[in-house]
């Protein structure tokens, strides 16, 4: 008899239909029943796991269940309340964040990790529903390969004595996302309000492809190939398929494939393929939901990586990106794992060291920038120069009324640095463009970490990244901006209120809203 392993996981979501995943202990027919409206799919295996992906319609906010072969599995006996399917047909409200680890909810996990704020969000939303958003954006370390939790390290010693302590194989990636979204309050939660999810490091590895140096090293680490297959396939599996719409989905060959009986071996060949040749797949996506266009960037596996060619998207995937940065709209909206803007110094350090990595001071000190790269993770969009620009060009073009009429907003939002903030860019008549970062919804910095970061972003290198940047014969960014919010570094997530030519964002952690600005255009300046 199957059982519900996890899920269910509302994903896309429109005005007529909705899509539910589930993970299910053996092979079975997963019906969706949303109101009048039913629909069932089989189960696909992959590598003795089953999966299925259910579209059914709707035509109103609907409680849904879910049988596995004609036997009711959700909603439990748990006291939760009903999980509902609202119609998407804009977007009046969303909420993100990123970097979550999944340790226990008591001591002394409470005390070294802080409150998850994504089940405190669960729990908020079941006393007040009214205030439920239209979307979930987890922008990267939805799960933790390479910091493993104290449950994790125990299911690996059950199965192995060799190896590292990371997460190596599928089965042990399957296990990972169990226990990142087996709570109960989080379990409600995410099979009620949809959720978009793009990757970032740590749902493979620290520092993935931080350089081509970087994954020459780790090509020669034993496990490394099985580890990388093993994330880019749980990654489809568990977070691309929901991300892409269901006409996408079913014309996809490696689903098709995979419902027809191909497991693995499939699978494996399409991840393999993905890590050497990025090209062969593009994991960015976009939604357009009313007047507001999201545009997901993957900024991970998509990178040109040759020294002196470095880009953070590559020649394809800019030319798709590049025709959805428009205007027309009432809100471009434009997701990143990486922050786009980070504190100034601290992109200026990062335009250095590219350049000292490439050769600007010869072969010597280029050796010596990759060694600083990698221990200072100076890999966001300043350590590739080259797109920095590229982006900053079609954000002041959509900006400025060159791509056609201006949106209200142009948001970036992003995660990964571990502490949260706005940066809005300098731009006489602007007002439009700002960098929203929020970061880490459960896993803060230590108080050391904290003051060091404080330190190095807002202070060092704030005084010595201009003079850096100088001395390797940067030109200075064709943006200029500023903190304007922040930084905060408590566990929290934030969330954005869409209205015709403004928005509003808000900062919450566990206990309430921290801070608060709503952003629009300036008003043009008066005739003198």
């Amino acid at each position: 008899m199957s059982e519900l392993v996890l899920g269910p996981l509302l994903r896309h979501v429109d005005g007529s239909a909705a899509t539910v995943w589930v993970e299910t202990s053996e092979p079975c027919t997963v019906r969706v029943r949303a109101g009048d409206a039913s629909s069932e799919e089989s189960t696909f295996t992959v590598h003795g796991h089953h999966y299925a992906l259910v579209d059914v319609a709707i035509d109103g906010p609907v409680a849904y269940e879910v049988d596995l072969d004609d036997r009711r599995v959700w909603p439990g006996n748990d006291g939760m309340p009903p999980s509902v399917i609202h119609p998407v047909t804009g977007l009046n409200r969303l909420i993100f964040g990123s970097c979550r680890t999944s340790v226990p909810h008591e001591e002394p996990y409470v005390r070294t990790h802080g409150p998850d704020v994504l089940r405190a969000y669960g729990l908020r939303l079941m006393e007040s529903p009214d205030d439920r958003p239209d979307l979930i954006l987890l922008l990267g370390d939805q799960v933790y390969a390479d910091e493993l939790t104290p449950d994790m390290k125990d299911f690996i010693a059950g199965r192995r004595s060799e190896g590292p302590q990371e997460v190596v194989d599928f089965e042990e990636y399957a296990e990972l996302y169990r226990q990142a979204w087996s709570d109960p309050a989080v379990r409600w939660l995410l099979s009620t309000v949809p959720t978009l999810m793009i990757f970032d490091d740590h749902d493979v590895r620290d520092d993935w492809n931080t350089s081509s140096a970087w994954r020459e090293q780790m090509a020669q680490v034993p496990w490394w190939h099985r580890r990388i297959v093993s994330a880019l396939g749980s990654y489809y599996v568990y977070q691309h398929l929901g991300n892409i719409p269901p006409a996408e989905r079913e014309a996809d060959p490696v689903l098709a494939a995979l419902r027809a009986g191909a497991g693995e071996e499939t699978l494996d060949e399409f991840a393999r393929r993905a890590d050497e040749d990025p090209d062969s797949v593009r994991w960015s996506y976009h939604r357009d939901l009313g007047d507001t266009r999201l545009v997901m960037l993957d900024s991970r596996s998509a990178r040109t990586l040759e020294p002196g060619r470095r880009r953070m998207i590559d020649a394809e995937e800019w030319g798709w990106f590049e025709k959805l940065a428009t205007g027309d709209l009432g809100h471009l909206v434009i997701g990143s794992s990486l922050p786009v803007l980070l504190p100034s110094g601290i992109h200026h350090v990062e335009g250095w060291n590219e350049a000292v990595c490439d050769g600007i001071w010869g072969r010597r000190a280029a050796r010596w920038g990759e060694r600083v790269r990698q221990f200072l993770d100076l890999e966001h969009w300043g350590a590739f120069r080259r797109s920095f620009e590229d982006l900053a060009r079609v954000l002041v073009e959509v900006a400025s009324g060159e791509r056609g009429r201006p949106p209200a907003t142009v948001l970036l939002l992003s995660g990964d640095v571990h502490y949260s903030y706005m940066a809005s860019v300098r731009r006489k008549g602007g007002g439009r463009i700002h960098q929203i970062v929020c970061s880490p919804i459960r896993n803060p910095l230590s108080r050391s970490l904290r003051f060091a970061n404080i330190v190095a972003s807002f202070g060092l290198a704030g005084l010595l990244g201009g003079l850096l940047a100088r001395a390797g014969g940067l030109p200075r960014p064709s943006l200029r901006w500023r903190i304007s919010k922040g930084p905060w570094f408590p566990n929290m997530m934030t969330a954005v209120d869409f209205a015709p030519g403004e928005a509003v964002v808000t900062w919450f952690t566990d206990t309430g809203d921290l801070d608060t600005v709503t952003v629009r255009p300036e008003p043009p300046a008066a005739p003198r």
